[in-house]
């Protein structure tokens, strides 16, 4: 019997939280490179709101390295959809804002890398290339005369991996998790205060909730004050 290599995003969820296994090598990720990288050039991408920190080049950067950690595929959207990359902005225009130069430097570091050990920028490259790339800097092993990672390239692939995820999978109050496909590729229903005797039971599926956590007036929004000494402007 033939035997059909698993999805990217099936690797992904068996992967879990291994950061090792973020993106996905070998013969059953390159079996159809060419079509799923013709795909994902040419599919509609959610309109994109306003910029609140992050430049136009850094959020295409930032979207597309969120596209191959959680690929749309047949199983249904991935990061783009889920405007992973909105989260990340928000946050760091508030209480991520300790975090923005960190992305300035990684980035700017990745596009030096990309260009001298591949030949072209990161968001030029075919789909192979830019998954070895990554690989590269997940690993730590992205280094070179002036390519410039603050540390170790690995501390910013582990910076922005876990944004990503915080957006794609997140209480979508924060900007991410978009329509709700994080929850739905998780099989997450959602935060329920009412759990019927069949739910209890699992004599049924659980009813799915989509709305904010932050909608029920049992949890409160966590408070984060990120005003500069001497300020007066109060932020969440």
């Amino acid at each position: 019997m033939p035997h059909t290599p698993p999805s990217r995003r099936d690797l992904l969820k068996l992967a879990g939280a291994t950061a090792g296994a973020s993106l996905v090598t070998g013969s059953a990720a390159q079996a159809s490179a060419a079509d799923a990288e013709q795909r994902a050039r040419t599919r509609p991408r959610p309109a994109r709101e306003p910029l609140k920190a992050l430049t136009t080049h850094e959020a295409d950067l930032l979207d597309r390295i969120a596209e191959l950690l959680v690929p749309s595929d047949e199983n249904g959207p991935g990061a783009t959809e889920a405007m992973a990359v909105r989260y990340i902005d928000r946050a760091l225009a508030g209480a991520l804002a300790d975090q923005r130069d960190a992305y300035r430097v990684g980035l700017e570091a990745l596009e030096r890398y990309a260009k001298q050990t591949r030949g072209a920028a990161f968001l030029q490259l075919p789909e192979t290339k830019q998954i070895s790339l990554l690989i590269d800097v997940e690993s730590g092993t992205a280094t070179g005369a002036n390519v410039g990672f603050a540390g170790s390239s690995a501390q910013f692939f582990g910076l922005v991996r876990g944004h990503v995820m915080q957006g794609t999978f997140g209480d979508p109050h924060y900007g991410g998790n978009e329509g709700f496909v994080g929850w739905d590729l998780l099989g997450y229903p959602g935060v329920r205060t009412v759990v019927t005797p069949a739910e209890q039971k699992l004599l049924s599926p659980p009813t799915r909730v989509r709305r904010s956590a932050y909608e029920s007036p049992m949890f409160n929004k966590a408070i984060v004050d990120m005003k500069p000494a001497g300020s007066d402007r109060d932020a969440d």
